[in-house]
């Protein structure tokens, strides 16, 4: 089976010529053209490795990076720079970055070094049979209820109402969050620092894109949105 690879690149021609390259080498490649899709495409499909930009517009490589590994995504990254200070590597490095290419590169230097990253790669485990467990009663308060919205953090499992919401590992944790303080504005630096452990500063959109995620998978028709944004504060999750 051939590899998967996610690219994340925003010059047009760099994308395209290298995501044909890839293909042609026999890596089974998704291109896109900014950090935004990168996250979107690896929720939706995790991929073999990724190599991503480092400088593109809004959501940067490195802030995928993070993001990815904040999850506990621990798929290999090979990060495209034209900055070549050791400053700047090391800040790649610290996102979680596994290795760089410089621009301009050659193709088969990427090729070579996404090669060595496949390596490290331990095999997958087999598929172990799942034991049968005997169903029992849920125990009272283990529920977390708010705003029509139902949540049981040990199964990690949460609906709207009867139907149930299909939620990342970081989707979940905000959408807990918020429900645990219904009706009480939290301000982004707060839910960084419960979600992620840290700030990814005030031009970072990395927040509103998981906003944007969870809204699409909570709204329904003719029923009131519940995440509401409050305006140079954060946001609130409440009916109405």
């Amino acid at each position: 089976m051939p590899h998967t690879l996610l690219l994340a690149e925003d010059d047009r021609a760099i994308r395209n010529a290298l995501e044909r390259a890839l293909t042609l080498e026999g890596y089974r490649v998704t291109a896109v053209a900014d950090g935004v899709e990168a996250l979107a495409q690896a929720h939706r499909s995790r991929p073999d490795v990724l190599v991503l930009d480092v400088m593109m517009p809004g959501i940067d490589g490195l802030q995928v990076c993070r993001v990815l590994r904040a999850e506990g995504d621990r798929t290999p990254v090979l990060m495209l720079t034209a900055l070549v200070e050791t400053a700047d590597r090391i800040a790649g490095l610290d996102a979680g970055a596994d290795d760089y290419v410089v621009k301009p590169f050659d193709v088969e230097e990427v090729f070579a070094r996404l090669r060595a990253l496949l390596r490290r790669v331990p095999p997958a485990p087999a598929p172990v049979p799942e034991p049968v467990v005997e169903t029992r009663p849920e125990p009272a308060g283990r529920f977390v209820e708010a705003a029509g919205l139902r949540m049981d953090p040990q199964a990690r499992r949460a609906w709207r109402g009867g139907r149930e919401l299909e939620l990342t590992r970081t989707e979940f944790e905000l959408l807990e969050l918020l429900i645990r303080h219904a009706g009480i504005v939290l301000d982004h630096s707060t839910i960084y620092d419960r979600i992620w452990g840290y700030d990814f500063g005030p031009g970072s959109k990395n927040l509103a894109v998981y906003v944007g995620y969870l809204r699409r998978k909570l709204d329904e028709p003719g029923a009131p949105q519940l995440i509401h944004t409050v305006r140079g504060v954060g946001y609130v999750l409440r009916e109405g």
